[in-house]
């Protein structure tokens, strides 16, 4: 038997995590990327040693995803796009969780709200990515080549300036407003994702 559980956010909750974000970018100062997502990584990795419920692990998928974002050689992306990313993964730098991570089952909810607040922030980035990797692993199939192998090809480059066009375009109409309902980036959700430089293997 499985129950659901509704979380609402009040504008006090919501203020507790922008504390706790603040309070990462603090930490964070003076690490290099590398480091950052280093970080971002053993979250992932240390997840993946305790059993975490479904609502936790999509989350710890979308955050995957935004790591891969910025190591991915064929999504290259430039410096304005990549620092968004990397500010809203600065916020797993800081080891200080509400809840510690070993606790069973909930250990990782804290982290699972963040990345939720990050997805709403980056929904267009992610949605954009997603569609370029999925593209990738069509086209690469077609070719006879591993998605992994392919690198910055020629013929993906089109393809990633449109999504990217796109996606500055999406971004800028929604200046100043509210997202809405949450459960992931543009509407869709899977556990079948085209290959990406990914971190966190879904069990």
């Amino acid at each position: 038997m499985s129950i659901t559980v509704t979380i609402d956010l009040s504008d006090r909750d919501l203020e507790h995590f922008q504390k706790a974000m603040e309070a990462s970018r603090k930490t964070a100062e003076g690490k290099t990327p590398e480091e950052v997502v280093a970080a971002a990584g053993k979250l992932l990795a240390d997840a993946q040693k305790v059993h975490i419920p479904d609502f936790v692990r999509e989350r710890l998928l979308q955050l995957d995803d935004m790591i891969a974002m910025v190591r991915d050689q064929g999504w290259h992306m430039d410096d304005k796009d990549r620092q968004r990313v990397m500010s809203a993964l600065v916020y797993f730098v800081n080891p200080k969780d509400v809840i510690p991570d070993q606790v069973e089952v909930l250990g990782f909810l804290d982290d699972a709200i963040m990345i939720e607040l990050c997805v709403r922030e980056l929904r267009h980035e992610l949605d954009a990515y997603d569609d370029f990797c999925e593209y990738r692993a069509h086209e690469a199939t077609k070719r006879g080549v591993e998605p992994s192998g392919v690198g910055q090809a020629d013929w993906l480059e089109s393809r990633r300036e449109e999504l990217v066009d796109r996606m500055h375009t999406r971004r800028e109409r929604d200046v100043g407003v509210g997202y809405g309902s949450s459960s992931g980036y543009g509407g869709r959700r899977s556990y079948t994702r085209a290959w990406r430089p990914g971190m966190f293997t879904f069990k």
